[in-house]
């Protein structure tokens, strides 16, 4: 049998030479694709964030450890997709990273996790004004938009685009939730006045679907 708890530790090492193996002897061992991502990868991502916040590790180890799991997702994802082609679509989510922040592990591991769930997702992409934010959920019928930001640089953007949604044609027919290391949930709601926030990308699917009224 594979050895999964090896997984959770290549990632939380940044051992990213080995990520694809082991993930691949656990596919061919018959593990679950959801499974390893919830109950591993998105662990040891928890237990990397935990050791960073306790200054145990820095910056560079923490985007390394965050690239070795982008690894080991792309070896999954064509099962997750593969799977998810032959389910009822729930909704359609629009996500981007907001104007001025270039990053993106996050916010893709919240669309793996989406479209594992039975989402259509659209990944606008990174640095997206608000305004382009607004003409693709137009565009693409979006029910709920995702922004993420991980920089306090940021904020702003976060908050000029909502502003954006309310001004425009879609303020009551789309849902926006925020994420990312920058936003806090207070600052997403309060003083955005967005429908909704998420810590993480399992938190992101619990939200949607709630903002749906789908849980």
């Amino acid at each position: 049998m594979a050895d999964l708890d090896a997984i959770r530790q290549a990632i939380i090492k940044g051992k990213r030479n080995d990520i694809v193996g082991l993930v691949q002897a656990a596919l061919d061992d018959g593990a679950d694709p959801n499974a390893l991502i919830n109950d591993y990868m998105i662990e040891a991502m928890k237990e990397v964030g935990a050791r960073f916040e306790a200054k145990k590790i820095f910056v560079p180890e923490m985007m390394i450890a965050a690239r070795t799991m982008q690894t080991g997702l792309d070896v999954i994802k064509p099962l997750i997709e593969a799977d998810g082609s032959t389910k009822e679509k729930l909704g359609t989510v629009v996500i981007g990273t907001v104007f001025g922040d270039l990053h993106d592990i996050g916010k893709n591991l919240v669309v793996l996790m989406l479209e594992s769930s039975g989402f259509e997702v659209i990944n606008i992409g990174e640095n997206v004004p608000p305004d382009t934010f607004v003409e693709k959920a137009r565009e693409l019928g979006a029910d709920v938009v995702g922004l993420s930001s991980l920089l306090t640089t940021g904020d702003p953007y976060v908050k000029a685009t909502v502003e954006a949604f309310k001004q425009s044609d879609l303020a009551d027919k789309v849902k926006v939730i925020c994420g990312g290391a920058a936003v806090t949930k207070k600052f997403a709601m309060e003083t955005c006045g967005a429908d909704g926030h998420a810590a993480d990308a399992v938190d992101a699917v619990k939200a949607i679907k709630s903002l749906m009224g789908l849980n």
